[in-house]
């Protein structure tokens, strides 16, 4: 067995070993310069100008299914999950009701347009009768002219001219009632016809209250989008405004992202923002613009605001949601869901705009066009039944 002195190879071993340390003490400080200059040139590159913050997530518009009228459930046509087209049917109610309720309308309408239609010929036929009374004064008038030259020239006695004096003032009379009745029936029909006769109005409102009413009772989808939330079952009884479902449009989302105050310094309207999200990694980042932040933070829209004047008060940095607009494109190719949680970069180079909204600046706009169209077949309804009965 060789011994370590008699090793020819142990001294050039023991040679190495300050060689080794002599490197090692170049080299370690040489790579934590080379890290420390990496992070500087970083941090003064990029890092500066950057906000981040992974308390973000995403929002959208949640839009609640309500009945506008009472009523039985008899049917569902979306569940949970279902993707609806705007307009398509999600529930039915029982509308037999309603139909009945349309029935009386409908016979209110016609029976009114036949009485205002009574009433026009009650009024031809007061005028007629005025004539007639009028000629009728006409004739006690002349007949009083005609005795009075007879009586001064002995042809008549006075009694003669007595009594028809007696029929021109009954005539008169009989004339200023006809001419009173005539006032009379000229006052229920003046200035309109009969499509456009209170009584006819009003009984026509009447059936497009129950004709609005019967549609009703088909309740559609407001929107295009993903049902959740339903809680609605068939032989339920609901109310108008009781929540039976929500909708869920996820073709227009967005993100808050919650920046403690300390950050918001920099963060202006319109600038870039880069998202990531636990869904898709790394691999998809979205696109966004910084669109504008909220009022106040959350805790002081809390139904219980924080109240720091009781003596124990603990400094808590707050946070600012921040409303991130995403590219619908990207959202399209890569749906994401309501609540998800999101890593939000914003690039703060371009500070020249405005921290909060001003004055004319353009909100977002929502609506829906199911219910536009309601009035107008009614309309077309009360026009037939009208005409029906001309």
């Amino acid at each position: 067995m060789a011994h370590p002195e008699n090793d020819p190879e142990a001294p050039t071993a023991k040679s190495h070993r300050p060689r080794k340390r002599q490197l090692l003490n170049i080299v370690i400080p040489l790579g934590v310069a080379i890290a420390l200059a990496i992070v500087t040139v970083f941090w003064y590159g990029a890092a500066r100008n950057q906000e981040t913050t992974e308390d973000a997530y995403v929002e959208g518009n949640i839009v609640q299914v309500t009945p506008q009228v009472s009523g039985v459930v008899t049917a569902i046509g979306a569940d949970n999950t279902d993707y609806l087209a705007e307009g398509q049917v999600l529930v039915h109610l029982n509308d037999v009701d309603a139909q009945l309720s349309l029935a009386r309308a409908q016979a209110a309408l016609a029976r009114a347009v036949r009485q205002v239609r009574g009433q026009f010929a009650a009024a031809s036929q007061t005028k007629a009768n005025r004539d007639l009374k009028a000629a009728d004064l006409n004739k006690a008038q002349a007949d009083v002219m005609r005795r009075k030259a007879l009586v001064a020239s002995g042809a008549i006695s006075g009694e003669e001219l007595h009594h028809a004096e007696d029929a021109l003032v009954v005539a008169k009379a009989a004339f200023e009632a006809a001419e009173q009745q005539l006032v009379g029936s000229r006052a229920q029909i003046d200035g309109t016809k009969v499509s456009s006769h209170p009584d006819v109005m009003s009984a026509a409102t009447q059936v497009r209250d129950a004709y609005v009413a019967l549609q009703r009772t088909t309740i559609r989808a407001p929107v295009s989008g993903v049902v959740t939330k339903r809680s609605v079952q068939v032989g339920q009884r609901v109310n108008a405004g009781t929540a039976l479902m929500s909708v869920v449009p996820l073709d227009h989302l967005w993100v808050s992202a919650n920046f403690k105050e300390s950050q918001l310094r920099h963060i202006r309207i319109g600038q870039p923002v880069a998202l990531i999200t636990d869904v898709y990694g790394r691999e998809i980042e979205y696109q966004g613009v910084v669109v504008g932040q909220d009022a106040g933070t959350g805790s002081a829209f809390a139904l219980l605001p924080a109240q720091n004047a009781t003596g124990n008060w603990i400094k808590v940095v707050q946070r600012v949601p921040v409303r991130i607009a995403l590219d619908s494109s990207q959202i399209a190719a890569h749906p994401l869901r309501v609540g998800l949680s999101m890593k939000v970069i914003v690039n703060t180079t371009k500070r020249d705009g405005r921290a909060v909204a001003e004055k004319g600046h353009s909100p977002q706009s929502y609506k829906t066009d199911i219910f536009a169209n309601e009035l107008a077949n009614a309309d077309e309804m009360v026009d037939k039944l009208i005409q029906a009965n001309l």
